[in-house]
């Protein structure tokens, strides 16, 4: 028995999400089907408010529903800015709680096999910020991938010769690891990022 062409086109749509694949999006498809219309009433319209009133902060690129987001509008003169992949990144820094700077959300890395070169990523306004803003120091976020370690490197060969500082975040051991079950590069960037007691 085949899925109704209705419900194949909501399958269809489900398994353009990251990480969702087609038996995830059959189950979330046939939930739909015996949601109550009020509640799959809600959903588009939280989907229709999401692609009307999202936009990006003129300043930083994060989301928002203003033209600057609250942290740009707040956090001006910090003279730091912490550049991220995307917002959830930055989430993720502000929920730490030991960031007090502005953040510059790049919407992507440099990926050669992605066909995604500087161009393709918020790097131009970044260069405009730093000049314009009196940047002290900018630090790269990008995960210690591949791609974000050429893009931390990209960043940092445009940003130094402006004489302005550019850091890294620490990597190495999470905190409760086990030295044994650490893989070798983990161990290796522990070792390299250790710090004085």
């Amino acid at each position: 028995m085949k899925n109704l062409d209705c419900i194949n086109a909501l399958i269809n749509c489900f398994t353009r999400l990251p990480g969702v694949g087609y038996k995830t999006a059959e189950r979330y498809a046939y939930k739909i089907v015996e949601t109550a219309t009020s509640e799959v009433e809600d959903f588009c319209a939280a989907l229709k408010c999401v692609k009307s009133n999202v936009k990006l902060c003129k300043t930083c690129g994060n989301f928002t529903e203003t033209d600057e987001c609250k942290t740009c509008t707040h956090r001006k003169s910090s003279g730091i800015i912490c550049v991220v992949r995307d917002p959830r990144d930055a989430i993720a820094i502000e929920k730490s709680g030991a960031y007090q700077g502005t953040y510059h959300i790049l919407h992507g890395v440099i990926s050669p096999m992605d066909k995604k070169g500087p161009d393709e990523i918020n790097l131009k306004s970044l260069m405009v910020r730093v000049r314009d803003e009196k940047t002290k120091e900018v630090i790269v976020a990008t995960s210690p991938t591949v791609e974000g370690e050429a893009t931390a490197n990209y960043i940092a060969a445009l940003v130094k010769p402006l004489g302005i500082k550019v850091t890294r975040l620490a990597q190495g051991l999470a905190l409760g690891t086990n030295l044994e079950y650490a893989d070798e590069v983990t161990l290796g960037a522990a070792i390299n990022n250790r710090t004085a007691l």
